[in-house]
């Protein structure tokens, strides 16, 4: 009579008691690793996997960390990438947020030991970076500015039919901002609206004029539309607040971004309020940042629902890293010389080729993404590697995110930081081998 394979198994408690184990249950918390225990156990139970192997295999199998993202090489050339969590932190945003994850001095004046106000430090930043703006508050992202925009100024919004666009994920303007219980008085055309109409609309009831920033799309032919500066001329004296969605975040005018509608000038323009995203242009942590008028973002603050929408302590760290400290990915991808792209992708190749890998370097065309500059393309470099190769990278076990273009798959060097081609040549040597 054979053994009964079950004595071969290691029992829990012996798995568990190992030193290497131990340490991940320490790190990763017990039942996670208890999961990793038992997958090993069965394995073994079934004859797939040597008793010895068993602590190797739990190791295996364990992730880095107890979260369930992972991290991903973004060679898409979309350096704002939704589904890759838009803008990286840079690394004294990530300092600032592991400073900022025990117990902070977020509320509290040290001098005094009372409640001091909630995020100083990251608003003071971000004034000092848009001195247009007299006041601001942030909230958890440019979605929730817009709500809280149009719940604390109440009344009829005055918005161009085509300013009403769909933000992505199947997301609508209007229906955002009528949930919120804002009536919306709609002007214009699809392609076309005049200052009169903006004017003709306003009435006892209007609350605000709202201008949102097209940025995902653009329409061409026969439009128009009403610049800041000339709307907010009309609406001078009429008391009726001008209110700007921006979208992208960027601060300032960029070179390379040359239609792209920036804070400061908005608000130099003559908005009464501006609106945009913390984790696209601006190149920090998922935020809806708020600026303009001092009465106006004190009436926002004061507004029950800016309660339910303020950010954490973690997300004001990071703005004001971003916004104190150097240079963010974002804005060094956007500055990236294309020459130096170009340098970067031929060793690349280089160095595959060397390794028996079919790779090319070749010119591209990289994008903002993040609903910005649609039509402005970002001249780039990439390597070039056979089609099939595309699935493997996704999953291989540092997943590298391409995109296949005429048969082949196309890593995008303008998303990939200069310090992470070791890791992505890496990568694809990995996917490679087991490919061929």
């Amino acid at each position: 009579m054979s053994a009964d394979p079950r004595r071969a198994v290691p029992r829990t408690d012996t798995l568990l008691a190992d030193p290497a184990v131990a340490a991940a249950c320490a790190r990763l918390g017990r039942e996670l690793v208890k999961d990793a225990v038992r997958a090993a156990q069965q394995r073994v139970r079934d004859g797939r996997l040597a008793p010895d192997g068993a602590v190797a295999a739990v190791l295996a199998a364990l992730p880095t960390t107890a979260g369930s993202l992972r991290p991903v090489l973004n060679a898409t050339g979309v350096v704002v990438h939704t589904n890759l969590g838009r803008a990286p932190l840079s690394p004294a945003a990530v300092e600032a947020v592991v400073a900022a994850s025990g117990t902070t001095d977020v509320e509290l004046d040290l001098r005094t030991g009372r409640r001091g106000p909630r995020g100083e430090a990251a608003l003071a930043a971000l004034l000092a970076a848009v001195p247009a703006a007299e006041a601001a508050i942030v909230v958890n992202n440019c979605a929730a500015a817009l709500a809280l925009v149009a719940t604390a100024l109440g009344g009829e919004l005055v918005i161009a039919r085509g300013e009403l666009v769909e933000i992505g994920d199947g997301f609508r303007i209007p229906e955002l901002l009528e949930a919120t219980g804002a009536r919306l008085r709609e002007v214009g055309t699809t392609n076309r609206v005049a200052l009169e109409d903006y004017t003709r609309a306003l009435g006892p009831d209007t609350g605000a004029v709202l201008k949102v920033h097209p940025s995902n799309f653009v329409v061409r032919g026969f439009t128009r539309a009403v610049p800041v500066a000339e709307l907010s001329g009309a609406l001078a004296g009429t008391g009726v607040p001008l209110v700007a969605d921006v979208g992208s975040g960027l601060l300032r005018p960029h070179s390379a971004l040359p239609e792209e509608p920036d804070l400061q000038t908005t608000l130099a323009d003559g908005a009464d309020l501006v609106l945009a995203s913390g984790d696209k242009l601006l190149g920090g942590p998922q935020a809806g940042l708020v600026l303009g008028r001092a009465d106006l973002v004190q009436r926002l603050r004061r507004h029950p629902l800016y309660r339910a929408l303020r950010v954490d302590k973690t997300t004001l760290a990071a703005l004001e890293a971003t916004l104190r400290g150097p240079l963010p990915p974002v804005q060094e991808m956007l500055a990236a010389d294309v020459e130096g792209l170009r340098s970067r992708a031929a060793a690349l190749a280089a160095r595959l080729v060397a390794a028996g890998v079919d790779a090319r370097a070749v010119d591209s065309a990289a994008r903002v993404g993040g609903g910005g500059a649609p039509e402005h393309p970002l001249p780039s470099a990439a390597v070039s590697l056979p089609e099939p190769l595309a699935g493997p990278l996704r999953l291989g076990g540092s997943p590298v995110v391409g995109y296949v273009a005429d048969g082949r798959t196309l890593l995008d060097l303008r998303s990939v930081p200069p310090a992470c081609d070791g890791d992505l040549a890496a990568a694809v040597l990995e996917v490679a081998r087991r490919w061929t």
